[in-house]
């Protein structure tokens, strides 16, 4: 039986995969280096855990290419005082990227079981220490926290309002949009006085799957 020998993996998705792709932010490839990811990926496809794949974990949901996830952390710039929204937990490795990288990350999760397998992971690598898991469908969900950065994870036909309604002035909010398969990763800049969309920054093209319940409304032919 084969063992693989995942520190060199890692090394390799970030030299060969992540840092070729323009991503070079240093605390963004040192993440990269250190968390691993086999560890939360699921067992039937952990040694594709570095693989330039997207790797399904449930309900239709994947875990997104290292070079896509390394570009998103590279956008959305956090610093250590930041407060992060995350939609969409899925098996938690980007949650816990997130997590190093800001001070506090809130993530909201729609299915229990993923929720549930997601904190799990991360209480087992002692990642869970500024991060909450919230099992919520965040297209309905009411709240009144702001935050400096929030990252959606699943595609969007069109941003929710509300997602915008979260963000303190001067955050920015990571989100992919449009119709598959030609869709757009953004960053949304908001104004620093009254936190309304002052910019918006097309970041690369890309195709993952939609938010649940974000998918376009089919349109009938006749």
């Amino acid at each position: 039986m084969t063992t693989i020998d995942y520190a060199r993996a890692r090394e390799t998705m970030v030299e060969q995969q992540v840092r070729p792709w323009d991503v070079l932010d240093p605390r963004v490839l040192d993440t990269l280096a250190r968390l691993p990811r086999e560890a939360f990926v699921p067992e039937a496809y952990r040694a594709l855990a570095y693989a330039d794949l997207q790797l399904p974990i449930g309900h239709g949901e994947v875990m997104l290419k290292p070079v896509v996830e390394g570009r998103t952390l590279q956008a959305l710039a956090l610093q250590p005082t930041d407060a992060v929204l995350e939609i969409g937990t899925g098996s938690g490795w980007f949650t816990a990227c997130l997590g190093r990288l800001a001070r506090e990350v809130v993530s909201l999760e729609l299915h229990a079981d993923l929720a549930e397998a997601a904190h799990a992971r991360l209480a087992a690598q002692g990642l869970d220490g500024n991060v909450r898991i919230e099992v919520v469908d965040a297209l309905h969900h009411e709240s009144t926290r702001r935050y400096d950065a929030i990252c959606v994870t699943g595609a969007v036909d069109v941003v929710p309002a509300r997602f915008l309604q979260w963000l303190r002035p001067g955050g920015r909010l990571f989100v992919v949009s449009g119709r598959t398969p030609a869709m757009v990763a953004q960053l949304l800049h908001a104004d620093a006085a009254d936190g309304g969309v002052v910019r918006v920054q097309s970041l690369f093209e890309t195709d993952i799957p939609y938010l649940a319940g974000a998918a376009p409304v089919p349109q009938f032919q006749w």
